[in-house]
C-alpha cells in the first residue's frame, strides 16, 4: 500500500519494466529490421507541436481535437500541443524542411503519443505507436507495399494467426462526394432512430456513423448504401489494383465495406488488421492512403499512404516470455579471479557477447543468479583455472561443462 505521501505516477502512464520492456523492445527492434529490408528511413519528429497541426488535419469537430488533446500555452504564448498521432506531424516536417525533392519517401516513426481518453486495457494516456507512411507516390502499389509490410512485421511478431486484413476503398474526390452524399440521405430519413452522437455527427462527419458501436445505430448503419455504387472507373481500377496486388505478394485480406475514415482527406485505401484476442478493441493495426493531407496543412498537392501500431497492444499479443538473451554469466572464485573476470567481461562484449559479471557472492548464489538472468553458460574461473589459462565452461540447459581457453571463449560461446 502506497504511503499517503508517496509521489504516485499520472493516471493513464505507465513504467514499463522487467519482461513488459522486453516485450515492447523486441517489438521495436523488429519494426526497426522489417522497414529496413523495404527501404524506409527512420524519422525522429518532435513530441510536440504547435496545436494547429492536429487541429487543421484532424479538424476541430473531431473527438482527437476536441477532447483528447493535451494542448496548452507556453511561456511566449503559443498554443503547443503534445502529438496525439504521428501522421499530422510527419506531414509537417515534410512541408517545412522541403523534403519534396525526395519523393517518393518511405519514413519509419515509433515513439509516445498523448491523448486524454479513459485508460483501458492495452490504452494509456501516454502510449507508444509504430508507424510507417509513403509520401509522394499515387500509385496502387504503394498502398500494396505497405500492406505487405505490416503484415511480415506480424509475422515475423509471431501474432499473424488469428489477425485479418480488412480492406475497403473511399473512393476518390468524387466517388467520396457522391456517396457522402447518399449516406445523409439515408440517415437523414431515419434521423429519430440514431443516437445523439450520430446526430450530431450526420451534420459534421456522416461516414463515421457507419462504424458507430451505438446498438440504436447498428441497424441503420448496417442498411446503408455501399460505396461501390458510387465509385468512378478510375477508384474502381485502383482498389482492383490493390486487391490484386496483395494477391500477388501472398497477403490474405477480406473486404469490409463498413471500413471508413471519417477524415476529408482520406482517399481510396482504408484498411485495419483486426483480432478477436484483445477483447473488444479488436484493431492492432490501421491506416489508409491520405492524398489530401499535405495540401490541407498548406503544402503542395502530394499523395500519401501510410499505417500505424500500437506497441503495447502488439506486445500484449506475443506468445511465451520474451527474455534478454545472455550469453554467458562469469563466475569467478576468489581475488584472482574477481580481477581477471572483469578484463574477461570487456573482452568477450566487444567480440559482440552478453555476458553478466555479478558483483559478489559466493559460487552458489552467483550460479543461482546466471540461472535466474536466464544464461546460456556459466563461465567458471578460479585459482587453479588461471593457472592453466582456462575456464570451466558449464551449459546451463543440460549440465555439461568442458574446460575451454580463456583465449578461445569467444569463438566457444558463438558456436
Amino acid at each position: 500500500m502506497a504511503k499517503a505521501n508517496t509521489i504516485n505516477p499520472v493516471r493513464g502512464t505507465q513504467d514499463i519494466f522487467g519482461e513488459e520492456q522486453e516485450r515492447f523492445a523486441h517489438v521495436v527492434s523488429t519494426f526497426d529490421r522489417v522497414r529496413r529490408l523495404y527501404g524506409f528511413q527512420g524519422v525522429q519528429m518532435p513530441v510536440i507541436e504547435p496545436t494547429a497541426v492536429f487541429a487543421r488535419s484532424l479538424g476541430e469537430t473531431t473527438d482527437v481535437v476536441s477532447k483528447e488533446m493535451y494542448s496548452f500555452d507556453d511561456r511566449g504564448g503559443d498554443s503547443i500541443t503534445l502529438r496525439p498521432e504521428f501522421t499530422a506531424g510527419i506531414a509537417r516536417a515534410f512541408i517545412s524542411n522541403g523534403w519534396q525533392q525526395h519523393v517518393p519517401l518511405k519514413l519509419a516513426a515509433h515513439g509516445p503519443l498523448f491523448r486524454y481518453e479513459r485508460p483501458q486495457k492495452g490504452r494509456y494516456r501516454q502510449f507508444h505507436q509504430i508507424d510507417a507512411e509513403i509520401i509522394g507516390a499515387a500509385e496502387p502499389q504503394a498502398d500494396v507495399e505497405l500492406l505487405a509490410m505490416a503484415d511480415q512485421l506480424l509475422h515475423e511478431l509471431g501474432i499473424a494467426d488469428g489477425v485479418t486484413l480488412q480492406l475497403n476503398t473511399l473512393g476518390d474526390g468524387d466517388s467520396r462526394e457522391a456517396w457522402r452524399a447518399a449516406l445523409i440521405d439515408h440517415f437523414e430519413a431515419h434521423r429519430g432512430a440514431l443516437s445523439e452522437d450520430s446526430q450530431e455527427r450526420l451534420q459534421k462527419n456522416p461516414l463515421r456513423i457507419l462504424d458507430s458501436k451505438d446498438p440504436r445505430d447498428r441497424p441503420i448503419a448496417n442498411s446503408a448504401p455501399d460505396i461501390d455504387a458510387f465509385l468512378t472507373d478510375e477508384a474502381k481500377a485502383f482498389f482492383d489494383a490493390v486487391c490484386a496486388g496483395l494477391d500477388a505478394a501472398g497477403v490474405a485480406w477480406t473486404r469490409n465495406s463498413r471500413l471508413v475514415r471519417g477524415l476529408d482527406y482520406y482517399r481510396h485505401t482504408a484498411f485495419e488488421f483486426v483480432t478477436d484476442r484483445l477483447g473488444a478493441q479488436g484493431t492492432v493495426l490501421a491506416g489508409g492512403r491520405y492524398d489530401g493531407l499535405i495540401e490541407n496543412l498548406g503544402g503542395p498537392s502530394t499523395p500519401a499512404v501510410g499505417w500505424a501500431a500500437g506497441i503495447e497492444r502488439l506486445a500484449m499479443l506475443l506468445d511465451g516470455v520474451v527474455a534478454a538473451s545472455i550469453d554467458a554469466a562469469i563466475v569467478p572464485m576468489g581475488d584472482a579471479a574477481e580481477a581477471r573476470a572483469a578484463a574477461l567481461a570487456a573482452e568477450l562484449r566487444r567480440a559482440g557477447l552478453a555476458v553478466e559479471l555479478g558483483y559478489k557472492g559466493n559460487m552458489k548464489k552467483r550460479m543461482q543468479r546466471a540461472n535466474a538472468a536466464g544464461a546460456r553458460y556459466a563461465i567458471i574461473i578460479g585459482d587453479d583455472e588461471l593457472a592453466r589459462g582456462e575456464a570451466a565452461l558449464k551449459n546451463l540447459a543440460d549440465g555439461e561443462q568442458r574446460d575451454v581457453k580463456l583465449d578461445a571463449l569467444a569463438e566457444a560461446l558463438s558456436q
